[in-house]
């Protein structure tokens, strides 16, 4: 059995507990059970009322008033990223999650958003992060410029990057995702170029490389969203929420034993 945690990461968080230790490095944060746990600046775990204004538990956007359960932007007056004890800049998990020996399961970029797996269980980090398995994973993608056929059918193929060809993507043009929250701080838009979405679905895991597909054909990538990783989604996690689920895995069948060979019978002439 083994648990795992689906988070929301917000922008510019880094995906791991500290700004110095190395990516999917065991978490040290706490001695509290990850079961229900508050973030560390009272983001809400999935299944508290959203309706009780000022309560525990309670989500404020970006901007209101300060205090227990308030969200706190990174880079705010006491918020994740504000210059504390570490005199860091950058927030990190610790900042919204306590989850004493777990793991992140595939890395997401400091600059991206969304979807972000942790657990308990060696396999399952393996099963989830290792290319080798190829698990999709899915992404919301503001693009600067219109994708037309032809950029389409380029990153369906694959396109040519400088670590090689990228394997076939599922890609397809979507509107702005329905429900998807404001970023903060806002992208920045150019008035002279519209921008589009693209939804994008690869079994890779190589450096930043939706980005780099993307500005192969020319639809440089304004934002990115993680909203899907195998059969697990964001539904309707807000940013620095999260909620936790248990995972049955068969159990590992026990090496054969090699018995002593049967002896050979003797021939008769």
């Amino acid at each position: 059995m083994a648990t795992l945690i689906l988070f929301n990461k917000p922008f510019q968080v880094l995906s791991q507990f500290s700004d110095r230790e190395p990516v999917g490095a065991r978490s040290s944060v706490g001695a509290r059970s990850a079961v229900g746990a508050r973030s560390a600046v009272g983001a809400r775990s999935a299944g508290d009322d959203p309706g009780s204004p000022g309560g525990p538990g309670s989500y404020k956007g970006p901007g209101s008033p300060g205090g227990p359960g308030s969200y706190k932007g990174p880079g705010s007056p006491g918020g994740p990223g504000s210059h504390g004890k570490r005199g860091s800049s950058r927030a990190t998990l610790a900042d919204y999650l306590q989850a004493p020996g777990f793991r992140v399961a595939g890395r997401l970029d400091y600059d991206s958003e969304g979807l972000l797996l942790l657990t308990d269980d060696g396999r399952l980090q393996q099963q989830i992060a290792n290319p080798r398995h190829k698990l999709w994973k899915t992404y919301w993608v503001q693009v600067e410029g219109v994708a037309d056929d032809a950029a389409l059918a380029s990153l369906q193929s694959g396109v040519e990057l400088k670590d090689g060809r990228t394997l076939p993507a599922r890609v397809r043009r979507i509107p702005e995702p329905e429900g998807l929250w404001a970023r903060d701080p806002p992208v920045r838009r150019r008035l002279t170029v519209a921008d589009s979405w693209l939804e994008i679905s690869i079994r890779e895991g190589r450096n930043r490389q939706v980005r780099r597909m993307t500005a192969a054909v020319n639809l440089p990538t304004l934002r990115l969203v993680r909203c899907q990783v195998g059969d697990w989604t964001l539904q309707d996690l807000a940013p620095g929420e999260h909620r936790q689920l248990t995972i049955h895995r068969p159990a590992r069948k026990p090496a054969a034993r090699r018995g002593k060979p049967a002896p050979r019978a003797r021939r008769t002439e």
